[in-house]
């Protein structure tokens, strides 16, 4: 039964994850992204994870997402669809994405890392705990770095995107 959910939750991911390539309106690129986060999050339950995937949607589809649409919202959508990022045909990228995808389904069917193994044991309170007092008390510093980047990534977009006057 969890293989069966697993194949589900890979599949959609997968689908999504192409679909945020193939999409040609950014916001429907930035939708897709949210549902292959969702579905990630998915995986991260069946693993017997349940904190990995409250933070991936908190941090990624809640946070990340957010951001992500606020910059979209700032650039101009009309524009920004009629360019297209690779000019003179998409045939390469096209014979370059099935040639990874062959060599990934080759490669996993021929693992014996995806057999049917024992679940991994849950982590105890304590060891949630000690993460995050490690992750708050340790590595404060470049935690919110990393938010003081994201913000100078937004303001940047936003200067980027805004209009000149007159």
């Amino acid at each position: 039964m969890d293989q069966g959910f697993f194949l589900l939750f890979a599949t959609v991911s997968v689908i999504t994850a192409l679909t945020v390539v193939l999409a040609r309106n950014p916001v429907h690129s930035a939708l897709a992204l949210m549902a292959c986060f969702l579905q990630i999050s998915a995986i991260f339950v069946l693993l017997g994870a349940p904190l990995l995937a409250v933070i991936q949607v908190f941090v990624y589809v809640g946070a990340i997402m957010v951001l992500f649409l606020f910059v979209i919202m700032m650039i101009d959508v009309r524009e920004a669809v009629l360019q297209r990022f690779m000019p003179g045909g998409n045939l390469p990228a096209l014979v370059l994405v099935i040639l990874l995808g062959v060599e990934m389904l080759v490669l996993v069917l021929s693992s014996a890392r995806f057999s049917v193994t024992e679940p991994i044991a849950r982590p105890s309170d304590d060891e949630i705990r000690q993460l995050s007092t490690t992750l708050f008390a340790d590595y404060l510093l470049p935690f919110e770095t990393a938010s003081v980047i994201l913000l100078a990534a937004l303001v940047g977009a936003i200067m980027l995107a805004r209009k000149e006057p007159g």
